[in-house]
C-alpha cells in the first residue's frame, strides 16, 4: 500500500499563484506515489469567515476546478468536501473530551492570527478549537504524512499529541495487562525478554534506537505468523508505554515550495488584495505586474538599481531561468534596462503557466454537474475510510452499545 497523505484548503476566495507554488504544485507530485486525500476545508473557513458564508459557498466548487486544472487527477487522488462528512465533527467532539485546553491556547498561530485579523471577532470556540478539528481531519483517515511548510509543523505535532493521548486513554482494555502477557507468551522466551528490555530502555532514556529494535522483533514475529494483527498492535503500543494504536500518529512531510510574494512584496494574500489568481486573464496579469512597485531607489530610468530590493526580482526567482536572471541583474545594476523591460519576462512566464490551467478548467466551467460528480465520488470514497475509523474509535471509548 502507498503511504497515505492528507491535506486541505479553505474556500475563502479564488486560488492564487501563492497557493499553487506553496502547496498545490506539490500535491500534484505527491499523487503519483502516495494515497492522497485532499479536502475542501469549509468548516475551517467558518472559523474566520462565519459572517461571510456567501464567499465560502461561491468558492467551494470553483476551488476544486482549480485543483484539477493544476493537474490533480480525481481518479488517483480522493477529493472531497469536509462538511459532507459528519464523522469529522463527531471525532472532533470526542477528541475534545480529553484534550487539555492549554494545548490549544499555546498554538503559535492562535495569537498571531488574532493579531493579524483584528477586523474579525475571533474570540470564538470554533477559532480556538480549529487545531483540534484539523487533528480530527488528519486522524480520521489515519494519514501517515501531512505535507506542510515549517511554519505549519506545530499543527501536525499537536495532532501527534492528541493521537498519543487518545491511545493512552482508550487503547487499554480492562484486562490490558493480561492481554499483553498473553501476546508476549506467543513470542520465543528470548524475544519476549528482549522486547521487555527495549521497552524499559525506551521508557527510562527515551532511546529511539531501543524502540526501533523492539519494534523490529515484533514485526518479525508477525511476518512469521507467531502473532496476529491484534497482538502486533498491543505489543507496539506496549513498547511505547501506551495502549493499542487506535489512531495513527502522522508525520510531517516537509515540502519544497517556491515562496512567491504578493504584488506589493509582502505575502500573497486575498485579504491584502495583492494576488494574481490562477485563472486571471492575460491582460489582467500584465496590468497587475506592470503596476508592481520596484526598487525605490530607481526613481528615473537612468538610475542604477539593486534587484534584491525589488519585489519583481522575487518573481524572477520562481519564473526565470539562469540566463534571464543574469540579464536582469546586469541590466538593473547598470540601468541598461527599465523596470517595464524587467517585468515583461515575468508576465510572459505567468501567462504560459496559466494557459493549460484555463484550458483544463473550461469543460468544468461549462458543465458544473461534472465537478459535482467528481466531488460526490471522492466524498463517498472518503466516507468509507472515515466510518471504519469511527467504528474503532467508538469501540475503544465504549460507545458501541
Amino acid at each position: 500500500m502507498r503511504p497515505r497523505v492528507l491535506s486541505g484548503m479553505r474556500p475563502t476566495g479564488a486560488l492564487h499563484l501563492g497557493h499553487y507554488h506553496g502547496a498545490l504544485k506539490n500535491w500534484v507530485k505527491l499523487q503519483h506515489d502516495h494515497d492522497c486525500f485532499f479536502f475542501v476545508a469549509d468548516w475551517h473557513a467558518l472559523t474566520t469567515h462565519y459572517e461571510d458564508r456567501e464567499v465560502i459557498e461561491k468558492t467551494v466548487y470553483d476551488m476544486v476546478i482549480d485543483w484539477i486544472a493544476a493537474g490533480l487527477d480525481p481518479e488517483t487522488a480522493t477529493i472531497f468536501i469536509q462538511s459532507r462528512l459528519p464523522e469529522h465533527a463527531e471525532l472532533f467532539t470526542l477528541l475534545a473530551m480529553g484534550t487539555p485546553l492549554a494545548w490549544l491556547e499555546r498554538m503559535p498561530t492562535y495569537k498571531d492570527q488574532i493579531e493579524k485579523l483584528k477586523d474579525k471577532d475571533l474570540a470564538t470556540y470554533g477559532f480556538l478549537g480549529y487545531p483540534l478539528l484539523q487533528a480530527a481531519d488528519i486522524l480520521i483517515y489515519r494519514a501517515a504524512y501531512v505535507p506542510v511548510g515549517e511554519d505549519q509543523a506545530p499543527h501536525v505535532e499537536i495532532t501527534r499529541e492528541v493521537a498519543r493521548r487518545f491511545n493512552h486513554l482508550y487503547g487499554r482494555a480492562a484486562n490490558h495487562d493480561e492481554q499483553i502477557a498473553a501476546s508476549l507468551a506467543k513470542l520465543s522466551k528470548d524475544d519476549a525478554r528482549y522486547v521487555i528490555k527495549q521497552r524499559k530502555a525506551y521508557g527510562q532514556d527515551g532511546s529511539l534506537e531501543a524502540l526501533s529494535r523492539g519494534e523490529a522483533v515484533v514485526k518479525r514475529a508477525r511476518e512469521a505468523d507467531l502473532i496476529d494483527n491484534n497482538d502486533t498492535e498491543l505489543l507496539l503500543g506496549h513498547l511505547k508505554g501506551s495502549g493499542k494504536s487506535v489512531l495513527t500518529e502522522p508525520s510531517v512531510l516537509l515540502t519544497e515550495t517556491s515562496k512567491l510574494p504578493g504584488l506589493d512584496g509582502d505575502k500573497m494574500s486575498k485579504s491584502r488584495g495583492n494576488t494574481i489568481a490562477m485563472r486571471d486573464e492575460p491582460a489582467a496579469v500584465a496590468q497587475k505586474i506592470k503596476r508592481m512597485p520596484t526598487d525605490p531607489q530607481r526613481v528615473r530610468r537612468n538610475d542604477a538599481g539593486d534587484p534584491t530590493r525589488c519585489p519583481v526580482w522575487q518573481f524572477h526567482q520562481v519564473y526565470s531561468d539562469a540566463a534571464t536572471k543574469d540579464w536582469v541583474v546586469q541590466g538593473c545594476t547598470t540601468a541598461g534596462i527599465g523596470c517595464l523591460d524587467c517585468k515583461q519576462p515575468v508576465i510572459d512566464a505567468i501567462v504560459r503557466e496559466q494557459q493549460p490551467w484555463r484550458e483544463r478548467a473550461e469543460p468544468y466551467l461549462s458543465n458544473p454537474k461534472e465537478i459535482h460528480r467528481i466531488v460526490e465520488m471522492g466524498t463517498e470514497r472518503a466516507r468509507k475510510v472515515a466510518r471504519e475509523t469511527m467504528k474503532d474509535v467508538r469501540e475503544a471509548m465504549g460507545l458501541n452499545y
